[in-house]
């Protein structure tokens, strides 16, 4: 004898679905559109039909029967007409559901207007490029000979997504065939064609070289252009370190003539690779919307995202409860497993408004003031609160999004651990973020504050944070440590 669960496949399928983000879902949906003959998606005005046709107490007429009774009706009465009045029933022209003019602007309604001068053809139909795709793109209009393609494709092939070479020339040259005869010196030269393609400061071999490309593609008469080329080439590990005392001593510089060689290096792209988007977008589809009325946060679904599904009722009607035949069995579980679906849909929107509900419930704070009045909380909190297992608020709040008039965000953002106030009290993870984030928009760029400094003004608010952990924040954040923040003004 032994114990064990068993899951059945509705629960399953419950599960499943309640994972799924929405634009999973919509697929999942459609797939269920087409592969079950009994559901079908209810369209806006239709009548939501409830009914069980397979109900005790139905008293459905076959359809089928129906459609032959009404065909032999229709006959006979056809049949009964002659024919000058069969004929004078018919007009000449048939009226018809649209016109060319609303089949013109249905299928072109993307198409630009006369007077849309900003319509980019380019911004709705192409697909993400890549950084080699464009380079190839340009190579391809430059007049060079057979052997010169030949390495520009190779020195192409080895510039990563940054825009830099990642291989040397010495490694470049050493890849080509020996019947070629190509030369380091053939390599390079080709090199130096590609740094002249768009994005500027492709194809450099570091970073000094990448912004003195894009220097040298500036106008001659741009200020401190000769200071800003020296500066890059022989000093640029001076400035990554901020060492602005040595850095005017050795260029022989004041601080004021120093800081503006320095701007017009930082208006410089470290990256021009980035320039050229190889990624498709990613689009979010809001589960949850979030509003105020008067002084009352309310949440609804988005019923543009989740479709409405409903039985079939003509086809339902063909199921006969006393036949075992294959048809019938087939038809039967068909029905069957479209109640299963709609009925995990409906449970799983109500979970999610149930959790959703709770969030916007807990964290009325940060939607009425923001990120530094986000309180702690946990999974098991919302568990207590909605009588559901850890396990199932994890599924609901995974890949699913709230749209709230602060932005859109995911429902795990609202979770936050918690640190310990000097009253007792406690504070999220994510207000302390907000608050170094507020401190460090604010320091003194001379003096930027360091992780000890961010820690003593914290206590002295009442939060008690360590500075590892406060180093820690900032590394989420993505804010560099003091030393790298540090700025000649």
């Amino acid at each position: 004898m032994g114990q064990q669960l068993t899951m059945t496949p509705q629960l399953q399928q419950a599960i499943r679905l309640l994972q799924l983000s929405t634009l999973d879902l919509q697929q999942e949906i459609q797939e269920a559109l087409e592969s079950n003959p009994m559901l079908e998606r209810q369209e806006d005005g239709d009548d939501f039909d409830n009914s069980d046709p397979m109900a005790d107490n139905a008293e459905n007429k076959p359809v089928a029967e129906a459609q032959d009774n009404s065909f032999q009706e229709s006959t006979s009465s056809a049949e009964t007409l002659e024919d000058g009045e069969w004929n004078e029933r018919i007009p000449n022209e048939l009226p018809v559901d649209t016109a060319w003019e609303d089949i013109y602007q249905t299928s072109a309604s993307s198409l630009p207007s006369n007077d849309d001068d900003e319509w980019d053809f380019t911004t709705r139909t192409s697909a993400g490029e890549s950084l080699q795709s464009h380079l190839l793109w340009q190579l391809n209009l430059a007049p060079m000979s057979d052997t010169d393609r030949l390495i520009a494709v190779t020195l192409i092939d080895s510039i990563n997504g940054q825009g830099y070479l990642e291989d040397t020339l010495e490694e470049i040259c050493a890849g080509f065939d020996p019947e070629l005869d190509i030369e380091l010196d053939e390599v390079e030269a080709v090199l130096h064609r590609i740094q002249q393609f768009e994005p500027a400061g492709v194809g450099a071999r570091n970073l000094g070289e990448c912004l003195l490309l894009q220097l040298r593609q500036l106008p001659a008469s741009t200020p401190w252009m000769s200071e800003a080329q020296r500066l890059v080439s022989d000093f640029i590990d001076l400035l990554g370190s901020r060492d602005y005392s040595q850095l005017m001593r050795r260029m022989k510089l004041k601080e004021d003539e120093l800081r503006q060689v320095i701007e017009l290096v930082q208006s410089l792209n470290p990256r021009p690779g980035s320039q050229i988007e190889s990624s498709e977008p990613e689009y979010v589809v809001p589960d949850v919307i979030v509003r105020k009325d008067s002084e009352r946060w309310l949440v609804e679904l988005n019923q543009e995202a989740i479709p409405r599904l409903r039985v079939n009722p003509q086809y339902a009607g063909f199921v006969r409860r006393a036949d075992t035949s294959a048809d019938n069995t087939f038809m039967r579980n068909q029905l069957q497993e479209a109640r299963w679906f709609i009925k995990s849909l409906q449970s799983r929107n109500e979970t999610l408004m149930k959790v959703a509900t709770q969030i916007v419930e807990h964290q009325r704070g940060f939607l009425d003031h923001g990120d530094e009045a986000m309180k702690p909380l946990v999974l098991h909190d919302i568990a207590e609160a909605v009588g559901m297992h850890e396990s199932t608020i994890s599924r609901v709040t995974t890949q699913k999004y709230m749209h709230t008039p602060r932005g859109i965000y995911e429902l795990k953002y609202f979770f936050s651990s918690h640190v310990s106030t000097a009253e007792g009290g406690e504070c999220s993870s994510t207000a302390i973020r907000a608050i170094i984030k507020k401190l460090v928009a604010a320091e003194n760029q001379k003096k930027p504050l360091s992780d000890s400094k961010i820690a003593g003004l914290l206590e002295a608010q009442g939060i008690q944070v360590a500075r590892r952990t406060v180093a820690k924040y900032r590394e989420s954040l993505g804010i560099a440590p003091s030393s790298e923040r540090k700025r000649l003004m």
